[in-house]
């Protein structure tokens, strides 16, 4: 058509909700280390030996042969029936208490941005640990919320704190890993859990209590869920299977109040539906045979070796290297000395084979450039300690330079 300028497709204007969202640091590290002999400490994925492909072989099998008609057809928006039923009970073991609702979801971190479609408008803040978990700020960021860090210290978030910044900047949601936090291995203690419970009550503010690691404990006593403290509905617990059965199945989960898991199924509709049926009936087949616990024991011996392992390596460091000593999870959180920068020495790193994510992502404003997460689970103990004289090596010249 004459007088018509036409428009290039790489001049297209993407949604504003795409603004300043580069995609997750893990994910562009990924690509990064994709090479043969690469020791990964980068991601968060669970050690090979503790996937149960044999029994999920099985179980997809005899569920097939039970119920393969159902579960190859479509489902509920709400969930696999036999599952939801094993699963109310299940969350009110790992939450302390009954919930009036579940909703099976693919992966927790759905959970997340259901919640978030749920609930944030444009401009909404959001109250998160400093640091947090860079994929979910990336949820909350593309909902175009405000992310406000919340001071921690080694036992968590600070409940002064909280209610300082409930009190200033009246938001809309607190998004809080209680145990064996991603980044830091952290673990909210105790006798702050019900001050935050109630902290959510009298500001009005939704608590998405994100526990995907509660169960992977090698030392210490398990502290009660936040959500066991809620008398009005204002905690939403987040539940996963990816890192006590598999992350390859996507099957997590979220427990609370009634009219807001209703919010969630409504956005789940349009997102995908369902959870996958065959997803949720291995995942309802474990609970039913009981076998998570037995499960659960033996992994956790392997990866308490893993992580004393780093910690043996870390004992070695230099002179001003700080670091959790975490009871449990996934990670190990690494302050080098000042004037190291942590994203420079990962070039250097990865072009010896050694990957880790620099700590600067998981701050919501930046910063903190000496910081990394350190993941041992899906590395050999030879790969570790291997991996961590590297480290230690870059980072004694890192000083000496």
């Amino acid at each position: 058509m004459k007088g018509v300028e036409r428009m290039k497709l790489d001049e297209i204007r993407y949604a504003r909700r795409f603004d300043g969202i580069t995609g997750s640091a893990i994910r562009e590290i990924f690509r990064m280390i994709a090479v043969p002999g690469m020791i990964s400490f980068a991601g968060g994925n669970p050690s090979p030996a503790a996937l149960p492909d044999e029994q999920v072989a099985e179980i997809a099998q005899q569920v097939l042969r039970d119920n393969g008609k159902a579960i190859l057809q479509y489902g509920a928006t709400e969930g696999y029936a036999p599952f939801v039923e094993s699963l109310k009970a299940y969350a009110a073991e790992q939450i302390g208490r009954e919930v009036p609702a579940v909703l099976p979801v693919t992966g927790s971190t759905q959970a997340m941005d259901l919640l978030c479609k749920a609930m944030i408008d444009p401009g909404d803040k959001i109250l998160v640990e400093d640091p947090t978990f860079l994929g979910n700020m990336q949820c909350m960021r593309l909902y175009q919320a405000e992310l406000v860090p919340v001071e921690s210290d080694e036992n968590g978030l600070i409940p002064e704190k909280v209610e300082q910044a409930m009190a200033e900047h009246h938001p809309k949601m607190l998004y809080v890993i209680p145990a064996f936090q991603n980044p830091t291995g952290r673990t909210l203690s105790a006798e702050r859990r019900k001050p935050i419970a109630e902290l959510a009550a009298k500001y009005g503010v939704v608590v998405a209590e994100d526990d995907p690691y509660r169960d992977l404990r090698y030392a210490g006593t398990p502290a009660p869920s936040i959500k066991s403290f809620d008398e009005e509905g204002w905690v939403m617990f987040l539940g996963s299977f990816s890192k006590i059965i598999s992350p390859g199945l996507r099957v997590g989960f979220i427990a609370g109040d009634a009219g807001i898991v209703r919010k969630c199924t409504l956005g789940k509709q349009s997102t995908d539906v369902h959870t996958a049926n065959l997803n949720q009936a291995i995942v309802d087949q474990y609970l039913r045979q009981n076998l998570l616990p037995a499960h659960i024991k033996e992994i956790c011996k392997g990866y308490a070796e893993q992580m004393k392992a780093m910690l043996e390596e870390l004992a070695l460091f230099p002179a001003g290297t700080r670091y959790t000593r975490p009871e449990g999870g996934l990670f190990i959180w690494v302050e080098l000395p000042e004037g190291v920068n942590a994203t420079k020495m990962l070039e250097k790193a990865v072009a010896r084979k050694v990957a880790y994510v620099p700590g600067t992502h998981f701050y919501p404003e930046g910063g903190h450039e000496n910081t990394l997460r350190l993941n041992f689970s899906n590395s050999t103990i030879e790969q570790i300690h291997k991996g961590m004289k590297v480290l230690r090596e870059l980072a004694e010249e890192e000083i000496g330079g």
